[in-house]
């Protein structure tokens, strides 16, 4: 039995079908669930993700396309958990398969956990890495590679490379997207917790969408 299966069978037995049809209307039907209060979803994976139960990182690219094969969203968010136990043994070719995760089943509730704990892990590692892929993605016209662009810095706090996100933000001025114009505000947000005077000034410079400088400004 393969790890997808093995965890899947546990999410079967605590699945509860108002639950699923809950969550699945909260996400707009775009997914099906096996309805399973968050807490207990995290409950059932804390066996798998135990260090001693953790499959060969050679493994990982193979279970994760798996993983997200699987209809029930809740077969992604134990993904993304499973990548994240590998972030002390990230290899720069990984950069691929988070792109497949970003772009496969694609929706907020993924990609913010996966820019920030992920990308944003993956991209202190490889520094080298970061304009080049950041270029790309942008160019890519993709809307949630475009988000991630924006939240990977998001729990960088000093360490947040002010220049490129300002370069970010800027490409993507009247973007009438909102996931894109939410990203831009949140990532402003949450650096002006650490320097709220180079969000003032830039928001102050800026054509921020409404939204972009209300989420922006929330805390100043």
């Amino acid at each position: 039995m393969t790890l997808t299966d093995e965890i899947g069978n546990e999410f079967a037995k605590h699945g509860n079908a108002t639950i699923a049809a809950q969550q699945k209307a909260y996400m707009k039907n775009k997914f099906e669930f096996f309805g399973i209060p968050t807490p207990k979803r995290r409950e059932l994976y804390k066996p798998f993700l135990q260090k001693s139960n953790l499959p060969a990182k050679a493994e990982l690219r193979a279970i994760i396309k798996d993983l997200w094969s699987r209809p029930e969203r809740d077969y992604q968010y134990f993904g993304q958990e499973l990548v994240f136990k590998y972030a002390s043994q990230l290899e720069e070719h990984d950069i691929e398969l988070f792109e497949f995760m970003i772009t496969q089943k694609s929706w907020w509730d993924t990609i913010d956990f996966i820019a920030a704990n992920i990308v944003g892990v993956y991209m202190k590692t490889f520094p080298q890495k970061r304009v080049v892929t950041i270029d790309r993605w942008m160019l890519s016209g993709n809307m949630w590679l475009q988000r991630t662009c924006l939240l990977f810095q998001l729990k960088y706090k000093d360490k947040l490379d002010t220049l490129l996100l300002k370069r970010i933000i800027e490409q993507l001025l009247g973007s009438k997207e909102f996931f894109i114009n939410k990203a831009i505000g949140w990532i402003l947000r949450e650096y002006s917790k650490t320097n709220a005077e180079w969000v003032k000034d830039f928001v102050a410079k800026t054509s921020l969408s409404n939204l972009s400088k209300k989420e922006a400004l929330r805390l100043i």
